[in-house]
């Protein structure tokens, strides 16, 4: 079997006999050649306007965000609309497994994994390119998906002054995905106490966004929460935006997002509260 990428930024995958027992099978994973931007994205019914004035002030503001999300729910695409709000004059670096992120930026540094040969020789991980990536003078890092060890590579980097950094990570729920966290960091060989972790987590991160796929295919915001700290060893959250989804007399789909009314924790934040009041205490 191989696993490949095409030179117009598709992605290959291709299996033989005897792995695929009724013969050859190849899979290609088109990528779009124009990357959604927000607006776009406000226009398919991705979110509504008071969640892209949050999402726009929380870059803006260099909050670190976490995209999650399940399996084809459309993390990539909204975290490529997302760094389109970075500043022209700031250095961003991307680090995938496999390059498929396309942000429309002028200063972009994009770094790619490699598995190693046949006993593992010449392999390069995305822990080691984080790593690396902290070297390269970066504004911003931004990691295509979290999945292993290198989560304590991202929690030190936005612990240690990166902040604006962004990853995807497959989860279902904003909680879920903090348990994804402590999960890898686990799995990673983390060397504290299961307080110390969740306070670093609960310092690195600022917002979780969570995408879903719904049964009909379409791809919502369903949750904008911000991590407030650690209470009684837990970490704590509040939900900025909700979605909930009702079905009409003709079984038609209608989206509505209920602002919350919080005022967010973060400091980051603080030049654009009032940008933002309209937004997060309007009639939602």
């Amino acid at each position: 079997m191989v696993d490949a990428r095409l030179p117009n930024g598709g992605r290959l995958n291709a299996i033989i006999s005897p792995l695929a027992v009724d013969g050859p099978m190849v899979s290609i994973r088109k990528c779009r050649k124009d990357p959604f931007t927000p607006d776009a994205l406000l226009a398919k019914g991705t979110f509504d306007a008071p969640m892209q004035a949050l999402l726009k002030a929380m870059v803006l503001g260099r909050c670190n965000i976490l995209v999650s999300g399940g399996t084809s729910s459309g993390k990539t695409s909204l975290l490529n609309a997302l760094a389109s709000y970075v500043p022209p004059n700031e250095r961003v670096i991307t680090v995938e497994d496999t390059a498929e992120l396309s942000l429309n930026h002028p200063h972009v540094v994009r770094l790619e994994s490699r598995i190693g040969g046949a006993e593992g020789h010449g392999a390069v991980s995305i822990r080691d390119l984080v790593r690396n990536s902290l070297r390269m003078r970066p504004d911003r890092i931004v990691v295509g998906e979290v999945r292993g060890a290198e989560v304590l590579e991202m929690l030190q980097a936005m612990n240690t002054g990166h902040d604006g950094s962004m990853a995807t990570i497959h989860a279902n729920s904003p909680r879920d995905c903090l348990y994804r966290i402590e999960m890898l960091a686990g799995f990673a060989g983390f060397q504290g106490s299961e307080d110390s972790l969740r306070r670093q987590i609960a310092s690195a991160i600022d917002f979780i966004v969570q995408i879903s796929r719904l049964g009909s295919g379409r791809r919502v915001l369903v949750s904008i929460t911000e991590i407030t700290g650690v209470s009684d060893n837990l970490i704590t959250t509040q939900e900025m935006f909700r979605h909930e989804l009702q079905i009409d007399a003709n079984g038609r789909e209608i989206d509505r997002w209920i602002g919350l009314g919080f005022q967010p924790h973060s400091h980051k934040l603080e030049p654009f509260r009032q940008l933002l009041r309209e937004s997060l205490y309007g009639d939602y």
